[in-house]
């Protein structure tokens, strides 16, 4: 009797242990990067909120702007304590459609776009909102409607741009324009600011326009074959971003001809800073790379926590001459 009774003791001494031992093994505990601490025979861990991740799609980074607006994002998910997933889009809309069905399927909790093109980037608006994901568009716009935009205005900088050129040649003269990716918001909306503005000046007159596709290469070329077809009309270039003005700039340094010809271009890139605080570009237009991309993190973090967030943030432009370069220059 007191052999079963012993028996019936381990038995049970046994199952209790085996019991433990499982209800902690199925048990899932959440650490933040610090180490579970072990006193005597109990483990504990600290317990951290669930990481918020961030989906990037960029329109390319190899143009400098964009980079620009990639630093702030990163600046500001890091101050968040916010992990970012950074894509480049490459200039092609069905890649940038693509990297966002990657992010829907990661289960990312917010994505931010920086948008190709106008119309046909916005399947991935509308695949983000469908699958229930915030998605925030930055300095670009799509026909489908984000749950957030912040950028700036593309029509003020071409308005600002043409301003300047009119004052500068006393309302009278030729003008070329060099446009950006045709499709792409910034293309479209500068081009439209440029057109509306240019009908308060009669005697400025637009004698030639094509795209160099936001490129410095494609913008020498295309300078180079301005000045050949049209010598000795050229009185101002407007050029939709600074890649095109740095490399319209080379082509009218090359030929002889900048003193003679208004040139002015939109960012305020770092390269395009310099050239005017040394006198050779006349001006460009100062958009706020950082103030974007930042903003477009607080758009995301405030949409994940469900928090009131603005439709539009809109950051103005700024004309930059040398008169005021040097509080650009950093």
């Amino acid at each position: 009797m007191k052999k079963a009774l012993v028996l019936v003791g381990i038995m049970l001494l046994v199952g209790v242990v085996s019991g433990c031992g499982s209800a902690n093994s199925s048990k899932e505990v959440t650490t933040s990067g610090t180490a579970a601490t072990t006193t005597g025979t109990a483990t504990t861990a600290p317990v951290s909120k669930k990481e918020v991740v961030i989906g990037v799609s960029m329109l390319n980074i190899s143009n400098e702007f964009i980079t620009l607006i990639q630093d702030g994002i990163k600046a500001r998910a890091k101050e968040l304590n916010a992990k970012v997933i950074i894509n480049d889009g490459q200039k092609d809309p069905n890649k940038q459609i693509q990297q966002v069905e990657n992010f829907i399927a990661q289960k990312v909790d917010a994505i931010i776009l920086n948008p190709i093109e106008e119309e046909a980037t916005s399947p991935a608006v509308e695949k983000a909102k469908k699958a229930g994901i915030p998605i925030i568009n930055v300095n670009s716009v799509t026909k489908a409607e984000p749950d957030a935009f912040v950028g700036s205005k593309d029509e003020e900088s071409a308005k600002i741009a043409i301003d300047y050129i009119a004052e500068r040649l006393g309302k009278k003269g030729n003008l070329v324009m060099m446009h950006g990716h045709p499709g792409q918001t910034a293309e479209i909306k500068r081009t439209e600011g440029a057109l509306a503005a240019m009908k308060n000046y009669p005697d400025l007159k637009l004698i030639a326009e094509q795209t160099a596709n936001w490129d410095r290469e494609a913008a020498l070329s295309l300078m180079q074959n301005w000045i050949q077809a049209n010598k000795g009309k050229i009185n101002a270039v407007f050029a939709q971003n600074d890649e095109m003005g740095m490399g319209a700039l080379k082509a009218l340094e090359n030929a002889g001809l900048k003193k003679d010809i208004v040139l002015i271009s939109v960012d305020a890139i770092a390269d395009a800073l310099k050239a005017v605080k040394d006198g050779r570009l006349d001006a460009t237009v100062f958009q706020n790379a950082n103030g974007q991309g930042a903003g477009a993190v607080d758009a995301a973090m405030k949409l994940i926590n469900k928090e009131k967030v603005e439709k539009e943030v809109i950051i103005p432009f700024e004309l930059v001459t040398k008169d005021n370069v040097n509080q650009y220059l950093k």
